[in-house]
């Protein structure tokens, strides 16, 4: 990564955007290297506070800590889904309006919920309101 030093001559065709990484994709290095660019490009005269610094450098380990609290919790929320989805395969499912009634024989995944595939190949969404019990 480069930055051009303050009052420099030369233009530079590059964007904002492309110079400093946004969103999640930036990481703690990435933070320390733009602090430190910072830090030799400030104005001598006029220098940033150092509290000023330890208080970005806070600010971005929270931020980063929340990423991966996320991370994790979406590894959990999946775990989960696939452990509920193994517990209903051969099971029995009637639709909430007891039109729709079969034996589950995969459970398909996705971001919306879970979506039973029953025997005679009718998907139905696991929501509320269905309800799920043992094979007769």
């Amino acid at each position: 990564m480069s930055v051009d030093a303050i009052g420099s001559a030369t233009s530079s065709n590059t964007s904002p955007a492309s110079v400093a990484p946004t969103g999640p994709s930036v990481d703690y290095d990435s933070f320390l290297q733009l602090l430190v660019a910072e830090l030799k490009n400030q104005d001598p005269t006029k220098p940033t506070d150092a509290t000023e610094y330890v208080s970005q450098l806070a600010s971005f380990s929270t931020v980063e800590q929340q990423i991966q609290t996320n991370n994790k919790l979406d590894a959990m929320l999946a775990a989960m889904s696939l452990n509920q989805a193994d517990g209903l395969v051969g099971m029995q499912l009637t639709s909430a309006d007891g039109e729709t009634k079969g034996r589950i024989d995969s459970v398909t995944i996705t971001d919306t919920g879970l979506i039973a595939n029953l025997a005679d190949g009718t998907q139905v969404p696991v929501a509320s309101g269905i309800t799920i019990s043992q094979p007769v």
